[in-house]
C-alpha cells in the first residue's frame, strides 16, 4: 500500500509534465535560430535535421514518462472508481502515442521529401487520447472543472479545424502564418488541462470528491429508473 505522500507525488507529476513541456517548447524555439513561434508548429522543434532536436526529443520524452507516472497516479488515487481509471487509461495512452511520435516518427524538415515517417507522424499528431481524457473530465466532475474541461475541448476543436486549413501549404513548402500560435493555444490548452486535473486531485485528498461525485451520479440514475 502507497503512502498519502508517494500517491500525491505521483499526482504531483502531473504538474511537472506540462511545466517542463512548455519550457522545452520555449527554450528551443528561442535557440533554433530563425525559427517563428508564430508560423511554425512545435514538431519542426524536433524535425528530421532540425538543431534542437538533440534537445527536444530527451527533454519532450521525459514529459511523456511524467505523465505516465501521473497516469499511475490517477489510477492508484481513485482506486474505486471505474470512470477515472478509464481516465487514467487515457491518459496513460496519451504518454505511449507521444513517446512513440517523439522518439520514431519525427517529421521532415520543410523543403525535403516527405517519407513514411511523415505520414505516421500526422496520424499520431492526431492522439485521440487527449479529446477523450477532456471529454471524460466533462462526464466525471460536476462545477467549475465540468465547464473548464467544455472550454478546453472547445479550444481543441476549433484549432483541430483551423490547423486542418494548413495541411495544403504545409505539404507544399509553403508559408504557413499563424499556424504555430494556434497549434500551441491548442497544446498548451490541454498541457494545462492536465496540470489543473492534478492540482485538484491533490487538493480533493486521494480524489475523494471525484468518487462522491460518481457515487452521487449513480444514486441519481437508479432514482430515474425507479
Amino acid at each position: 500500500m502507497l503512502s498519502g505522500n508517494i500517491r500525491k507525488g505521483l499526482i504531483f507529476c502531473g504538474i511537472c509534465s506540462p511545466l517542463l513541456f512548455i519550457i522545452t517548447d520555449i527554450i528551443a524555439g528561442n535557440l533554433y535560430n530563425g525559427y517563428s513561434f508564430n508560423e511554425q508548429a512545435v514538431s519542426e522543434l524536433f524535425a528530421i535535421g532540425a538543431p534542437t532536436s538533440h534537445i527536444v526529443v530527451p527533454l519532450f520524452s521525459i514529459c511523456s514518462i511524467l505523465l505516465l507516472v501521473f497516469a499511475i497516479g490517477i489510477w492508484v488515487l481513485c482506486k474505486n472508481s471505474h470512470r477515472i481509471h478509464i481516465l487514467a487509461i487515457m491518459v496513460m495512452g496519451n504518454a505511449a502515442n507521444s513517446l512513440i511520435l517523439w522518439n520514431l516518427f519525427p517529421m521532415h524538415m520543410r523543403g525535403v521529401q516527405t517519407t513514411f515517417t511523415d505520414t505516421m507522424h500526422a496520424i499520431l499528431a492526431i492522439n485521440p487520447f487527449i479529446p477523450v481524457s477532456i471529454l471524460l473530465g466533462i462526464i466525471i466532475y460536476r462545477g467549475w472543472f465540468k465547464y473548464y474541461s467544455l472550454v478546453t475541448i472547445l479550444l481543441l476543436l476549433i484549432s483541430a479545424v483551423i490547423s486542418f486549413s494548413y495541411i495544403s501549404p504545409l505539404l507544399s513548402h509553403q508559408q504557413t502564418p499563424w499556424l504555430g500560435f494556434i497549434e500551441r493555444v491548442s497544446i498548451y490548452a490541454h498541457q494545462l488541462w492536465h496540470a489543473i486535473l492534478a492540482v485538484m486531485l491533490i487538493k480533493d485528498s486521494g480524489g475523494q470528491v471525484a468518487e462522491s461525485v460518481i457515487d452521487k451520479s449513480r444514486i441519481f440514475s437508479k432514482e430515474v429508473q425507479k
